[in-house]
């Protein structure tokens, strides 16, 4: 199978089958918390894209060619901890500086970045399936890619629920929110199995 194939079907395979929020339970705060319309699920899927893929062509050079060789490998979660920290800050000052007006509309999703345990774990599953740095990156951009369609799909069906939908007065609020993303969740089972 050549590269080019293995990395698309790296890509389709985090969009569905390994899809963080809905798979691997990856990044609920956020997916739960920011899923509350398309505009701010579009921000944020946009930003966890971008710093996912950005975070990856960082972290993975830096295990393989400086952890690994020095012997520090156990650092691994700090370090990347800390990378992810401050890539997040300088990508927020770049365009607070350069690009002010996407940063007032991006503004609040930048920080909720940095703790999104999502971004973390693609770093960490990378160098746990030894993947090489290109499948690495397609692998966080598919990641990306699927947080980002998981919460469109999660903002979608919430505001549907609002509008259109009587909702029993003990399901409004969390109660509700939960029970979409189980049934999302089950419905992103069914994916199992098409790809590795």
């Amino acid at each position: 199978m050549s590269t080019l194939s293995k990395m698309v079907i790296i890509i389709i395979g985090m969009i569905t089958v390994n899809n963080y929020p809905l798979s691997q339970f990856l990044g609920i705060c956020p997916f739960l918390g920011v899923s509350t319309d398309l505009n701010s699920a579009t921000g944020m899927g946009v930003a966890v894209t971008f710093v996912m893929t950005l975070a990856t062509i960082v972290t993975w050079p830096l295990q393989i060619f400086v952890l690994d060789k020095l012997g520090i490998g156990y650092l691994q979660t700090v370090a990347f901890i800390l990378i992810i920290a401050a890539l997040v800050q300088f990508i927020e000052m770049f365009m607070k500086k350069n690009m002010p007006a996407l940063y007032k509309s991006m503004g609040i999703y930048l920080p909720l970045i940095t703790t999104n345990c999502a971004v973390l774990g693609v770093c960490i599953s990378n160098l746990d399936k030894e993947y090489n740095f290109f499948e690495s990156v397609a692998q966080a951009f598919g990641g990306g890619l699927g947080f980002w369609f998981a919460l469109c799909i999660m903002a979608g069906v919430r505001s549907k629920l609002v509008d259109q939908s009587r909702i029993p007065k003990s399901f409004h609020g969390v109660p509700i929110v939960l029970t979409t993303a189980s049934i999302l969740s089950l419905a992103f089972l069914g994916f199992s199995g098409m790809f590795s």
